[in-house]
């Protein structure tokens, strides 16, 4: 995700690099509200670059200091507005968290609910964005396909726009209960896996040199021909020299920062 841009265009005196999960943002804001930052730019680590005439701060996520501001939004916002807030993190679009940010700040000053207030414009922005990742995650719903692997298991690669797995786990767990199920984010390179209990979240760690193709093809049901073409394809275009023992890092959202959905993903 590039932020760049959105950092370079505008002067703060203040930075705050985060982690990239959702509870390091919270920990940021409250961070914000401590110190009394309340224009402070918030950015990924990764993605930030140096600016002169600014102070930089590392955020190291908090999960006490993280609650202490869900907690107070608890209080101020209804479910689907929380909600927003996750989705609005999921969408990965560079201005995420100005909005957040600004939007936490308007709802915890304000006397009354602040939801359907769209002339402010972060709730407006906040609610524009909650539509297109909603509207992501029910075409991941309605057309994720799966395929069988040798073990009974059943897997789907996809692509999705946002980040919208941890959306979409309730869904297909309610809906494909009786069977083991994988669905794996390309893009993102994580997935969420059934196991007939409870779905956890997973990362795929190739060992190159010791694992080819055809090895990875031949875990799939021998009738799923084009589904191992897929896979073989998707495999031979990470099978690069410079991405030989490549490290998948943890999401953005992992299951221990599910709790911050109201949707029940457990």
């Amino acid at each position: 995700m590039n932020h760049s841009s959105s950092i370079v265009s505008k002067f703060s005196s203040v930075i705050y690099l985060y982690d990239n999960t959702f509870e390091g943002l919270l920990t940021s804001i409250y961070e914000g509200y401590v110190q009394k930052n309340f224009q402070a730019i918030i950015t990924i680590k990764e993605a930030y670059i140096p600016l002169m005439f600014a102070d930089i701060f590392t955020i190291e996520t908090n999960a006490d200091k993280a609650s202490r501001v869900w907690k107070g939004l608890v209080k101020k916002l209804s479910p689907g507005e929380r909600n927003l807030l996750v989705k609005c993190f999921l969408s990965e679009l560079p201005q995420r968290e100005e909005i957040i940010f600004q939007y936490v700040q308007y709802a915890l000053s304000s006397t009354i609910n602040i939801g359907s207030n769209y002339g402010n414009k972060y709730v407006l922005e906040l609610a524009q964005i909650g539509k297109m990742v909603g509207r992501e995650k029910h075409r991941m719903e309605a057309f994720v396909r799966f395929q069988k692997l040798k073990d009974e298991t059943y897997y789907a690669v996809v692509e999705p726009d946002f980040d919208v797995l941890p959306l979409i786990s309730s869904h297909f767990k309610g809906r494909y209960a009786d069977q083991k199920w994988i669905i794996y984010d390309l893009k993102r390179k994580y997935g969420i896996a059934y196991d007939l209990e409870k779905v956890n979240q997973i990362k795929l760690d190739f060992e190159l040199e010791t694992i080819d193709a055809d090895n990875v093809v031949a875990a799939y049901d021998i009738e799923e021909v084009l589904y191992q073409t897929l896979w073989k394809a998707y495999f031979n275009s990470v099978n690069i020299k410079e991405r030989k023992n490549m490290k998948l890092h943890l999401r953005s959202m992992p299951r221990r920062y599910w709790k911050y959905l109201t949707e029940k993903m457990l």
